[in-house]
């Protein structure tokens, strides 16, 4: 059983021997240790006088930890997060998150912002930094990025949701973005996870599976997000997970949407769930189907890639919507 003690900023050299002697380990460098930095220490011990580790000047937080991933499937907290513009994500009524694959320019993100809004989306989602296949494809504008990003919300009022690929990412990712998105291929980047989670603005993670992740290993991932939650003494998990499509035998879409994720997840966390049609199908065709079979299997919203030109986008090209394909799709999704 883990025992996660966390300490205060301001907590005395002797603290960690003391807690360390508490629970019977002769060495900060003993396997049954690990530290996820400096404030924050794992122990796998059986049994521990918790109440008196807790009493020991600087230790903020001392709990034993039951399951293998304690605090996602955690069931005395809600998982529902709140947006800066009253948006509610996992409060019932499925929300759509949608935007370019990548920011191009101002007058780009912005108009894709209206189109969206106005067609009901509740957050905008946009590329600056971007984990591309080839080394020599594009990588995003990088922090011009999110300064169009920006812009976009501040014209349209809609919530910016970006992602971060490298620990050194996440102050500047967090300091313009309203959530911070941790894409399929960094789903193990530990970390980034930790980093993410703990970051002192407790901007909410949206959480990508990894196309070759099992559901348990995507449990995983999340419990150092909110590891991470815990050292930087946030109660709330502000965490969304993603089902963006794993990579099968199959080769007639991109990946292949896992829908029986949906109910698994829903089963074994109170985290909100999403879907990504998009990263799935990989041709626009496809992406109204797969999005309205994840919200009929209990997905909590989408996560949809728009552009006023597909054919012309800088990435992502066959598989973005143009407008009037995603003012349909959202019509079928209001009607369901």
């Amino acid at each position: 059983m883990p025992i996660v003690v966390s300490f205060g900023p301001d907590a005395p050299a002797e603290t960690a021997a003391r807690v360390l002697e508490l629970l019977d380990i002769p060495s900060p460098e003993d396997r049954r240790c690990r530290w996820h930095d400096s404030g924050l220490l794992v122990v796998r011990s059986d049994s521990g006088p918790l109440d008196r580790v807790r009493q020991v000047a600087g230790v903020a937080r001392a709990v034993a930890l039951p399951d293998k991933h304690p605090l996602v499937s955690a069931e005395e907290r809600s998982g529902v997060v709140t947006l800066p513009n009253g948006a509610r994500i996992g409060g019932g009524a499925p929300v759509v998150i949608a935007g370019p694959c990548s920011a191009e320019s101002e007058s780009q993100v912005c108009e894709i912002a209206r189109i969206v809004k106005e067609a009901g989306a509740v957050a905008l989602r946009g590329g600056a930094f971007k984990p591309r296949t080839s080394p020599y494809a594009f990588g995003g504008l990088g922090e011009k990025g999110l300064e169009f990003l920006a812009r976009a919300r501040e014209k349209t009022g809609l919530p910016v949701v970006t992602e971060a690929l490298d620990t050194s990412h996440v102050d500047v990712v967090a300091r313009y973005a309203d959530m911070i998105q941790i894409g399929s291929r960094n789903m193990s980047n530990y970390p980034l996870l930790f980093k993410a989670g703990s970051h002192p603005s407790g901007k909410p993670i949206l959480l990508k599976r990894g196309f070759a992740a099992t559901i348990e290993e995507l449990l995983m991932a999340a419990e150092y997000v909110l590891l991470g939650r815990m050292r930087a003494g946030i109660d709330e998990p502000r965490l969304i997970l993603c089902e963006r499509g794993i990579r099968t035998f199959d080769d007639s879409l991109r990946f292949t949407l896992d829908v029986g994720a949906f109910p698994v997840l829903k089963e074994r966390t109170r985290l909100p769930v999403l879907a990504d049609p998009s990263h799935a199908a990989g041709a626009r065709r496809h992406v109204p189907p797969l999005a309205m079979a994840a919200l009929a299997a209990g997905a909590d919203g989408l996560l949809v890639e728009v552009h006023v030109d597909p054919d012309r986008a800088w990435s992502d090209a066959e598989q973005s919507l143009d407008p009037e394909g995603f003012r349909k799709m959202m019509e079928a999704v209001r009607g369901r």
